[in-house]
């Protein structure tokens, strides 16, 4: 919490002299959304270096876009034997390249794959695991290789986020990417932003980085946290 100065003038009549000055002390919060511009850095690279940072062994998490199963790989990785991962993607060819290589890397074993939307990732997940995900991940657009025109959808995200929010631990982290260049990718990414600005600041904080000066068309990369404020990457 930020301690701001508030100060206060007090004029006596209409005298030519200067003001009283009397100062007090009130609680503010800083804006929900900072802005971080770091040219030519991965964003993917930064979000999983903000997830090691706040995922320990044994914990949940979830990767709500498994695509081609890096983030889930990084996610099994990260919480071990005694973790879990549970993972989401529409496409049934992206949970079959997951789980190739999950088993190549010798993972896997804590990971729960679904061929379903993120936006019922909420009924998937056990209630006793609800407000204890230490972290999930979303990379949006389409499938890498694959059919350009399957992509993720505006009000399906929005439905996921909002359920992130609700299964979230105190301490948690929500990452993602988002790519506007693409067909209907814009009015995601501008969806996500405004969704970010309706969290309320005293429970949350949110990076948002970028990479290249192309602000349109560039990606986005949000980073969401839950109870204090992530510095890395800053």
């Amino acid at each position: 919490m930020v301690l701001a100065l508030k100060v206060v003038c007090k004029f006596r009549g209409i005298a030519s002299g200067l003001p009283t000055i009397y100062s007090t002390k009130f609680r503010c919060h800083p804006p929900v959304i900072s802005s971080v511009f770091n040219p030519g850095i991965s964003l993917v690279k930064l979000a999983h270096s903000l997830v090691r940072e706040r995922v320990n062994p044994g914990d949940i998490v979830i990767d709500a876009t498994v695509g081609n199963g890096h983030d889930t790989l990084l996610l099994s990785t990260l919480v071990g034997a005694t973790g879990k991962v549970f993972g989401f993607d529409i496409q049934e060819t992206a949970i079959v390249t997951a789980k190739s290589i999950l088993q190549n890397s010798a993972s896997g074993e804590n990971v729960s794959l679904f061929v379903d939307s993120h936006a019922n990732m909420k009924k998937n997940i056990p209630t006793h695991y609800h407000r204890k995900i230490s972290a999930i991940m979303f990379n949006l657009g389409y499938l890498p290789g694959s059919n350009k025109q399957v992509i993720t959808q505006t009000y399906s995200t929005l439905t996921a986020l909002n359920d992130a929010r609700e299964l979230l631990a105190s301490n948690g982290i929500i990452t993602v990417l988002a790519y506007p260049g693409h067909s209907g990718g814009e009015v995601e990414t501008d969806n996500v932003k405004n969704w970010c600005l309706s969290l309320a600041p005293e429970d949350y904080q949110v990076q948002l980085h970028e990479n290249s000066a192309n602000s349109v068309t560039a990606p986005k990369f949000f980073a969401i946290f839950r109870g204090g404020i992530g510095i890395a990457g800053q």
